[in-house]
């Protein structure tokens, strides 16, 4: 089963953190700004289209070297909870985007504002994610170096691939994107919407009604999903670093996907072909997506966006 040939009139787009902060830059402004341009120039045809257009993103590099800054200037600054940190990297990346769609809309002469709304994202606080963090923020450590962070900033690592080791945090599932509406209608009045960054800031809500953050990162992937099927979007796209999905990764039997069904990626995930660490939150939150809703999911390489909706590059995944 083949992608429409015709682009969707309503589309909700996550962009990967990797786009914003790759992990190999040192992370200054000049750079990430410089990235954020690229990232702009590459969607421009997205933002071009006249449609209603929601882009999400991560923050997994940023809101990990903000928690750096802050054990480094520890005795000096007192520093945040995690869930104001998340706030500021949502905050601080979606000004950089805003501004590199909007310069790229403009240069091509295109009047189309770019929003950002600072999104709070409702969680259960009972989540089993609390007992058990898995979410890898920051940078790679030596183990001496992890474990002097573990006694002097009370984090928890965890060794990632064979990689070095990572700090992890919480990861609960999204239950509800708080004032979602108006993210609806800023999308409706024609206008690109940013929200929902870094997976949403990660709150609480108790009885009497009040919200209260929570030390945490929620996938930007499942808050994407949970965004387009409460919205009625029925087709997603989730921009990363390679250009298909494959199955037996990294092995000589490797195989890239083009079309795939929602029953087939099931089997596939189940035969644990897809990581947790990698391609597995985007391949659970296709799933999601699909069964709360939606039709298409195409998961391809950023400067692939448009050809992959057209059919031509990346992986489409489609509910029979």
């Amino acid at each position: 089963m083949a992608p429409p040939p015709d682009l969707p009139d309503r589309l909700l787009v996550a962009v990967g953190g990797n786009a914003t902060h790759p992990p190999e830059i040192r992370g200054t402004a000049a750079e990430q700004a410089a990235i954020a341009a690229a990232t702009g120039r590459a969607l421009l045809p997205l933002l071009q289209l006249e449609n209603e257009l929601i882009i999400t993103h991560g923050n997994g590099p940023v809101v990990g070297k903000i928690l750096m800054r802050q054990a480094v200037s520890s005795e000096q600054v007192t520093p945040m909870t995690l869930d104001i940190c998340v706030a500021h990297s949502q905050g601080g990346i979606a000004y950089l985007l805003m501004q590199a769609f909007e310069n790229a809309l403009r240069r091509a002469g295109d009047p189309r504002h770019v929003v950002c709304l600072l999104t709070q994202v409702e969680v259960d606080p009972e989540d089993p994610a609390f007992d058990a963090p898995t979410k890898f923020v920051g940078y790679t450590y030596t183990e001496e170096e992890a474990r002097r962070y573990e006694r002097e900033m009370g984090w928890t690592f965890r060794e990632d691939a064979g990689r070095g080791w990572r700090h992890v945090v919480p990861s609960p599932k999204p239950k509800h994107i708080v004032d979602i509406s108006l993210i609806e209608t800023i999308a409706k009045s024609g206008a690109v919407v940013i929200a929902g960054g870094g997976g949403g800031i990660p709150v609480v809500r108790e009885a009497d009604g009040a919200r209260r953050g929570l030390a945490a990162v929620i996938d930007k992937d499942l808050t994407s999903a949970l965004m387009a099927n409460v919205l009625g979007v029925k087709t997603m796209m989730i921009l990363t670093a390679v250009p298909r999905v494959a199955i037996h990764f990294g092995t000589p039997g490797q195989r890239e996907l083009e079309n795939v069904s929602l029953a087939d990626i099931k089997r596939y995930h189940a035969e644990g072909h897809f990581p947790p660490g990698s391609m597995g939150p985007k391949i659970e939150a296709a799933v999601r997506f699909l069964e709360g809703g939606g039709e298409r999911v195409h998961i391809a390489a950023l400067e692939d966006a448009v050809p992959a909706l057209r059919g031509d590059a990346g992986t489409c995944i489609y509910k029979e």
